[in-house]
């Protein structure tokens, strides 16, 4: 064989060798296993809106979530990904490719949150609540839930708006704005106030959200045992018909921010609030929490009955004594302050 055939034949050989070594790399970078994630197996990675790619790598660098950076980097260069940097909650599993990664992250195809809250008693609770599940901050919630503008075109003011949060647990994704979190929730709220809810609502002449006010009444006096609330709903549903103010000392509360309060004394009534149901008659402007189903369910299904006071048990058990008279009632009440005072001693 001549000699320039032979070196022909070897160059062939050499590039052939060549190419499967690159061959073999460039595949290792792009499909080789690069996520480690120890024990569990998966975990979940949060991208805020507005980061760039460089603070993404940062994120995955710092919790060493990624074996090779350079694999990953030199993925993400050709995929473009500094382009396509989408915000959300990803999950991530050991022993993704570079290749798995970028196209995840790059997708925007990320897992939503089951976003949880109840025992709400105020706007400032509830944006607590929410922010530390989702990727905005307390205030932006608030500043959606006091815009007259915002809120108005949808029914609600910043007083009711409270009400449209259904005690539950929902699916959202984690970068879900304020706004579209409202408007998600005005969708649950729609329809849950379904013809045949609307039909008891109207049978009580209540709207819905006057429905949702009463009912964080009966919650905020009944916490405990949810069979007598249809009983404390049908009382104050008594009192709204006969033009009776309804007296409520958790209005009294709420309107003076203090939860502390034990026994509403005659000092606490004078509280120049719009929510003090000594002053004013009528329902409150708003809910004075987020009340659970239970208690809108006792108001759509109040006990009828003829009762018109009602009074904590001296056996602190959380039950009232119900009263049709203003005698009776007062005896209850003379006992109730008799057992706080007794404890106090002890």
């Amino acid at each position: 064989m001549k000699t320039w055939v032979k070196g022909v034949l070897a160059f062939s050989a050499l590039m052939a060798t060549l190419a499967a070594y690159f061959g073999y790399f460039f595949y290792k970078m792009i499909y080789s296993p690069n996520v480690t994630v120890p024990n569990a197996g998966e975990t979940y990675v949060f991208i805020k809106p507005g980061v760039t790619a460089e603070d993404v790598f940062a994120i995955l660098y710092a919790r060493e979530l990624v074996l090779k950076p350079e694999y990953l980097e030199w993925v993400a260069e050709r995929k473009r990904y500094a382009e396509r940097v989408k915000p959300g909650r990803y999950l991530l599993r050991d022993g993704m490719s570079s290749n798995e990664l970028v196209n995840l992250l790059r997708s925007g195809n990320q897992s939503p949150v089951q976003l949880t809250f109840n025992n709400i008693r105020t706007k400032d609770d509830l944006a607590s609540v929410i922010a530390r599940q989702l990727s905005f901050r307390k205030s932006a919630l608030l500043a959606v839930l006091d815009d007259k503008d915002f809120l108005a075109p949808h029914g609600f003011t910043p007083e009711t708006a409270l009400s449209v949060f259904l005690p539950n647990t929902y699916e959202v994704y984690w970068d879900i704005t304020p706004q579209d979190l409202f408007l998600r929730m005005k969708k649950e709220y729609d329809a849950f106030w379904d013809e045949r809810r609307l039909a008891q609502a109207s049978a009580r002449g209540l709207e819905p959200f006057e429905v949702m006010v009463l009912a964080s009444i009966v919650q905020a006096e009944q916490s405990q045992h949810d069979s007598e609330k249809p009983t404390i709903a049908g009382l104050y549903l008594n009192r709204l018909e006969k033009g009776w103010p309804l007296e409520s000392d958790p209005t009294l509360i709420f309107a003076l921010g203090d939860f502390t309060i034990r026994r509403v004394l005659n000092e606490h009534k004078l509280v120049d609030s719009p929510y003090n149901t000594y002053k004013n008659a009528g329902l409150p402007p708003g809910p004075i929490n987020l009340p659970e189903l239970s208690s809108i369910r006792a108001v759509l299904e109040a006990e009828k009955h003829d009762y018109m006071f009602m009074c904590a048990k001296p056996d602190f058990s959380g039950l009232h004594n119900f009263a049709r008279t203003l005698s009776q009632h007062n005896m209850n009440a003379a006992a109730y302050h008799r057992a706080l005072d007794a404890q106090r001693q002890r």
